[in-house]
């Protein structure tokens, strides 16, 4: 059983956690990796990836950034970055391995499965603009 006390406290929690670290993740893209923006871009274009894909993961990037934290459509916000996440994964599967001391996909596994649990929770505590329910699970 959930403890709807304690529940949308833990939501929050979740939510600003994901916010932050998509924070941390795109000041790291920009502004410490080696070659900057401008690498990252390109290393996607050169291992085969459409301009599309790399404007889809930045826009799910910032907006996990924006609206996570004040809790505006966060569910939607976590739905969209899913997929994201999932191609990080298989992205790095085949380069790095599994394990997340060789820069494996083991955080974005992590992170998928943040956003779904997100996702399928619903806004938490203190969200500025609730997301509409999902028709899927019951759509309360």
């Amino acid at each position: 059983m959930m403890d709807q006390r304690t529940a949308p406290y833990a939501i929050l929690l979740l939510r600003l956690t994901l916010g932050i670290l998509a924070i941390a993740h795109i000041y790291w893209k920009f502004y410490i990796l080696d070659g900057g923006f401008d690498a990252w871009w390109n290393n996607l274009i050169n291992n085969g990836y459409p301009a599309w894909v790399v404007v889809y993961v930045l826009s799910g990037e910032f907006l996990a950034a924006v609206c996570l934290i004040p809790g505006i459509y966060a569910r939607w916000v976590a739905l969209y970055s899913v997929p994201l996440m999932i191609g990080a994964a298989l992205y790095w599967i085949p380069r790095t391995g599994f394990f997340f001391a060789s820069a494996g996909a083991e955080m974005p596994i992590v992170w998928t499965i943040a956003l779904i649990v997100l996702a399928g929770l619903g806004d938490g505590a203190y969200a500025l603009k609730r997301s509409p329910p999902l028709p899927v699970f019951g759509g309360k």
